[in-house]
């Protein structure tokens, strides 16, 4: 099996996704598009994740890769690839499905809660009535046609969705590991980090209890473990 993920800053990797794909026997390979590496074809992929970065999925001028970026993705969902959108990538993939992507209300930078929404249905994922999980994101978006919405928090409505059975998108970074927040932090500007409502300081971000912090990483493997069961389901 082979799992592929798309890269779109240094500092944004696959944290606690890597342990997980290599403990399933995936191999792991990756396009840094902001490195402007060449897009491999689909082939072999079973598994597209789709990180996140500092870019706007409207920013096609700035970063010209993002058009073949898109193609790729949309091809990716119709060709039946289990594809897992992180942050900017849950933005991606719901603006190749035709929704809008634009600035949220408030910046959402720190440790806050999600809440699960109720859909009634047993054959989508289903997320903990409330968990506290990362978030590092100034853009919202839409929800894709036919979506299920799977979590929301109090700074952003859409933090989650499904679309068919082989694609999930989370606004927020269930991947975070304990050197990925330090290199968030590291990577941010010092203003951008003033604390505010739903911005927390640096010290707040690298100060996650640990137990938190496994919480998220256990509903992270809960969401890989769905999609490669899905992805299995001929």
């Amino acid at each position: 099996m082979r799992a592929h993920y798309l890269q779109h800053a240094d500092f944004e990797r696959l944290g606690s996704i890597r342990p997980w794909l290599e403990s399933r026997g995936y191999r792991i390979t990756c396009t840094r598009l902001h490195l402007d590496e060449a897009l491999p074809p689909l082939g072999d992929i079973d598994l597209l994740v789709i990180m996140g970065g500092v870019m706007s999925v409207n920013d096609e001028q700035e970063h010209a890769w993002l058009v073949a970026e898109k193609a790729f993705i949309r091809s990716a969902i119709d060709h039946g690839l289990a594809v897992l959108g992180v942050c900017l990538g849950a933005q991606l993939i719901a603006n190749v499905m035709g929704s809008r992507v634009w600035p949220n209300s408030m910046r959402e930078i720190g440790w806050f809660p999600i809440q699960a929404i109720d859909h009634g249905r047993e054959d989508v994922f289903s997320f903990p009535e409330q968990i506290k999980v990362l978030h590092w994101h100034g853009e919202t978006f839409e929800l894709p046609p036919d979506a299920i919405h799977l979590a929301s928090s109090g700074a952003c409505h859409h933090q989650a969705f499904q679309l068919g059975d082989r694609i999930i998108g989370l606004q927020c970074h269930l991947e975070s590991t304990p050197s990925q927040v330090k290199a968030f932090v590291e990577a941010t500007p010092v203003a951008e980090l003033e604390p505010e409502e739903w911005v927390q300081s640096p010290e707040h971000l690298l100060s996650i209890p640990d137990d938190e912090l496994e919480q998220a990483t256990v509903l992270m493997g809960e969401v890989l473990d769905y999609l490669h069961r899905q992805r299995s389901v001929s």
